[in-house]
């Protein structure tokens, strides 16, 4: 009986993270393929990854980027898109695009302890708060997209050398998945 349960453990291990996987695949080509209404399944996410991929075409040649630099403006002046756009741009733009700013850091919670949270300084100079000795570090939240800005003695903070995507993978997954765990 021992053994059987034994197996039945490894079978849920191996099983539930690939049903899962496949579930939200399936789900996000489902949905996709909804947004088209295309009869064939997966047209919808083909045709995606062609306008993605259309569109860092058109926004990396010499004579489209000035118009869609104009068009981003005018994004930026309207009142409620501009809350939506900007931060948006620059949180996809700190992790993925050419000048990753977000910096991964360990920041000792209690000077007097050794607990230490994992975050990204996303901002050196809070100058303009009165606290130069500070900096802004945002803590990303496991298993959720949503995180916490917190601002921090600039003592309490030691650079890390890794990849930002690497640390953001180890927050979100709450520790348990690592480079060498994918």
């Amino acid at each position: 009986m021992k053994k059987l349960a034994r197996y039945f453990l490894e079978g849920l291990l191996f099983l539930v993270p690939m049903v899962v996987t496949i579930y939200v695949i399936y789900i996000v080509f489902v949905k996709i393929d909804g947004i088209f209404k295309f009869k064939t399944p997966g047209l919808g996410v083909l045709v995606t990854l062609l306008l993605i991929t259309g569109m860092g075409l058109i926004a990396s040649n010499f004579l489209t980027r000035g118009f869609l630099r104009i068009m981003e403006k005018v994004l930026l002046q309207l009142p409620v898109v501009k809350l939506i756009y900007g931060p948006t741009k620059i949180l996809i733009n700190a992790f993925l695009g050419e000048k990753k700013s977000l910096k991964p850091v360990l920041v000792t919670i209690l000077p007097e302890s050794d607990i230490k949270a994992i975050g990204f300084i996303t901002l050196e100079n809070l100058n303009n708060l009165g606290l130069s000795d500070h900096v802004a570090v945002y803590f990303p939240q496991s298993y959720n997209f949503a995180g916490n800005l917190v601002i921090v003695p600039k003592g309490q903070v030691t650079p890390l050398n890794i990849e930002s995507g690497e640390v953001l993978a180890m927050i979100i997954s709450g520790g348990i998945t690592s480079q060498e765990n994918i």
